[in-house]
């Protein structure tokens, strides 16, 4: 969430951020927070005050006892009674304004950055550039709900019978092919510097407040509401939270990891053409890398992240092309945000298959995630992640870009020592 300080001291570039965003009663929600801030402190002081002088004439009635001074001391014994009764009803009203205060944070997105184009939606993202050829593919070729009915390695009749729809089953070489992408995947990541974490997959309602699923995507998560937990939408929610409420020293810092889950999503109103098959799914694995860095150098750490998920597509011979997104189809939670989406030649379009972002503060304010700078005083810390990369279209594109005229499908050949094979069919 926002500083309150950021509001009160930059309420302009705020403001504007937010008309970016097209966020609805910008205005109105900002003077909000400034207003319950002024009245949080305005309690404050009277709590305390109150709390000081209860204090000081506790040690006064303590000296007229002593010297034999009854009346005196039951005259201010009443005024302590009273003091502390205003006390305990600033502190309960205080209470609640803090917690108004609370939810009207939660409220206000990020604040775009600078370079974040104005727009409303997907078709106002800015294309930073195209990378590989399209492939032409022979007669007869088949989109992937098609070729894995025919190669029999993904079954959503099976997965359909045991959960339900938009959760399939891998079996034999779509099986073989699905671990092979973790490995290489994670051997990747290793190899950049990443460190490899296994989180859990079921996280608490702090962990999701911490890096803001709650409460703005609360309806798009499974709830396992017996024991309060919630199952992850992607392994960015548990490695971030891994440094909730934590003060790292500077010298750990740029803290890099990455991480394999499944991924659990409710994608509830998700239907027609374009979500077929692989291309939306409720539950689906992921690579993950997190990022915690220095405000200085987070966009040069968004970069260098940016850059590994693209290396992936290129040794994957993937045609791709990377979207900066525009102010009105960004995360709540983003600054800034990359996606990178891959060539579907079958399907004639474009898919996602990562998203890479820098929170700024937003998170680490949520997550009370700091450092100490140079003066010994502690200061937030920047967080980003990005997929690194969820599987179900990079196979969805690798199936139907690899056809051969003889029905088999060609892998990439820096897949064929964790496939063990070096096609399908």
């Amino acid at each position: 969430m926002l500083q309150v300080s950021v509001l009160k001291e930059q309420t302009d570039r705020v403001l504007a951020g937010l008309t970016k965003r097209n966020f609805p009663n910008a205005e109105a929600e900002v003077q909000r927070v400034l207003e319950l801030d002024q009245r949080r402190r305005q309690l404050q002081t009277e709590h305390d005050s109150a709390q000081a002088e209860a204090n000081k004439l506790a040690q006064q009635i303590g000296a007229l006892m002593k010297s034999g001074d009854k009346a005196g001391a039951e005259e201010l014994k009443t005024r302590t009674a009273t003091l502390k009764q205003q006390t305990k009803t600033a502190a309960e009203e205080l209470t609640g304004v803090e917690k108004e205060l609370q939810d009207a944070l939660y409220r206000i997105p990020n604040v775009p950055h600078d370079s974040v184009p104005a727009g409303r939606s997907a078709d106002d993202n800015e294309v930073v550039r195209e990378v590989g050829n399209k492939p032409e593919l022979p007669g007869g070729a088949l989109p992937h709900w098609d070729l894995i009915k025919k190669l029999d390695i993904i079954d959503f009749e099976l997965g359909n019978k045991i959960t339900g729809a938009g959760f399939p089953v891998y079996k034999g070489q779509g099986a073989r092919l699905q671990r092979a992408l973790i490995n290489f995947f994670l051997d990747e990541a290793m190899a950049a510097g990443y460190t490899e974490m296994q989180p859990p997959i079921l996280i608490n309602e702090a962990s999701g407040y911490g890096t803001g699923q709650l409460p703005d995507k609360e309806g798009q998560m499974y709830h396992a509401t017996a024991d309060d937990l919630y199952l992850i939408p992607t392994a960015e929610v548990p490695i971030t939270n891994l440094y909730r409420d934590e003060i790292i020293a500077a010298e750990r810092l740029p803290i890099r990891n990455a991480g394999y889950t499944p991924c659990f999503r409710r994608e509830a109103g998700s239907w027609g053409a374009h979500v077929r098959g692989l291309n939306r799914l409720h539950q689906f694995d992921k690579v993950e890398i997190v990022e915690i860095d220095l405000p200085e150098r987070s966009y040069q750490t968004l970069e260098h992240m940016l850059g590994h998920i693209e290396q992936l597509l290129q040794k994957l011979e993937l045609p791709y092309r990377v979207l900066r997104l525009c102010g009105g189809d960004m995360g709540f939670t983003s600054a800034l945000t990359y996606d990178l989406e891959v060539w579907s030649a079958a399907q004639q379009r474009w898919l996602e298959v990562s998203s890479c972002s820098n929170f700024e503060t937003y998170q680490a304010n949520r997550l009370k995630l700091r450092y100490r700078d140079e003066n010994n005083k502690t200061q937030l810390l920047h967080t980003l992640n990005g997929s690194a990369l969820a599987l179900p279209r990079i196979v969805a594109a690798l199936l139907e870009n690899n056809q051969q005229a003889d029905g088999t499908i060609r892998l990439p050949e820096v897949l064929h020592r964790y496939c063990g094979f070096a096609q399908l069919g």
